[in-house]
């Protein structure tokens, strides 16, 4: 079909997942079979949508000959008010077909860890960077996502140096995997006297949650040391020897955790995010190999990348990736980001189903 890969292999893929769902011990592995099921399912949305478009084509075609063999004026006009309806469905099943034959993202559905760090702009960037914090968790509470913070180092001005907390729900990273990278603010810091406006930035770097099974992690390549907590948490955070900090040899890697008063918990929350930091750099390693399926993307994952600005003084918010420019910054800064989430995915699946559509072409 013009435009469109052959579909041929994707129905063949097809029928090997349903050999494989009908195993009676399919659902013993119920990660394996929930990736399973979830190709299955797109798979044979592809199927449907592929079988919808044929029809649709021959209806056209069958309307056009009635169009060129009849000569009543009310048959014709109504033949032609129908390949117009049919042209605009079929133009819009391609577009489906095409989404539903990009190989899906098998860390889509992950818990996410989520890691924002100050930059440039000494206090005010830690005043943004829990701007930030807040925006996402009042996002993942419109999404009805669980927040759980794992760790953080707050500044003197009320803000924080450090945060990172652990998204859980529905195809979490599927959404939030676009927020990784450089964001800068412009507005007037509480602490400016003159009223200038200052430029500051916060890095935000979205990882997929690891499990052990991802990540092998030799008990003797990692180094842990207690230490007492310290700063905000009552009392009994300040006396007691709670706080974590786990250095991985080989890639000297930190993590630091001490938000609980339980050592254990710090130890699991820490191993968490060790395990995620690793899971990411596995993959970074994996994109290098394919550098051009990274160009296929929006964004390149990377907290170095700058890929959005918070204009105060102007209420606009650009991301710079796509070329978005929003002027309802009080609404975004109260979670309300869907529509920047919706347009960046857009624009991923466009460029990926050109890539997609450019493979075939060099192929035939």
């Amino acid at each position: 079909m013009q435009g469109i890969p052959s579909i041929e292999p994707f129905l063949k893929r097809l029928a090997l997942l349903d050999e494989k769902m009908s195993a009676p011990d399919f659902y013993n592995d119920q990660r394996t079979a929930s990736a399973v099921s979830r190709e299955h399912q797109q798979l044979a949305n592809l199927k449907e949508a592929y079988e919808k478009l044929e029809k649709n084509l021959s209806d056209i075609a069958e309307n056009k000959a009635l169009v060129e063999e009849n000569s009543d004026p009310e048959l014709v006009e109504m033949a032609k008010e129908d390949i117009a309806s049919l042209e605009q469905q079929s133009e819009e099943l391609r577009k489906r077909i095409l989404m539903y034959m990009l190989p899906p993202e098998e860390t889509d559905s992950r818990n996410t860890v989520v890691e924002i760090r100050a930059g440039t702009g000494g206090d005010e960037a830690s005043l943004f960077a829990a701007d930030l914090y807040r925006m996402y968790c009042r996002y993942a509470e419109k999404r009805r996502w669980k927040v759980e913070q794992l760790s953080s180092s707050e500044s003197p001005a009320g803000g924080f140096k450090e945060v990172c907390f652990l998204l859980s729900g529905t195809d979490v990273y599927r959404s939030m995997k676009y927020e990784s990278g450089t964001h800068r603010v412009q507005r007037v810091p509480v602490t400016e006297a003159a009223g200038r406006i200052h430029t500051s930035a916060a890095t935000v770097a979205v990882l997929p949650e690891a499990e052990e099974v991802d990540i092998q992690i030799d008990p003797s390549e990692i180094e842990v040391s207690i230490a007492r907590a310290s700063g905000p948490g009552g009392q009994g955070v300040n006396t007691t020897d709670s706080a974590v900090q786990i250095l991985h040899k080989p890639t000297g890697m930190i993590v630091k955790c001490a938000d609980e008063r339980s050592q254990l918990k710090n130890k699991i929350k820490a191993m968490k995010v060790l395990r995620s930091r690793l899971l990411e750099m596995k993959q970074a390693q994996e994109r290098e190999k394919y550098a051009q399926n990274r160009r296929e993307q929006i964004g390149s994952g990377d907290r170095s990348e700058r890929i959005r600005t918070y204009n105060f003084p102007q209420s606009r918010l650009t991301d710079h990736r796509i070329g978005l420019t929003l002027h309802s910054l009080p609404q975004i800064m109260d979670g309300d980001i869907d529509d920047i989430i919706k347009a960046l995915e857009e624009a991923d699946y466009a460029q990926r189903i050109k890539a997609l559509i450019d493979r075939e072409n060099a192929s035939d």
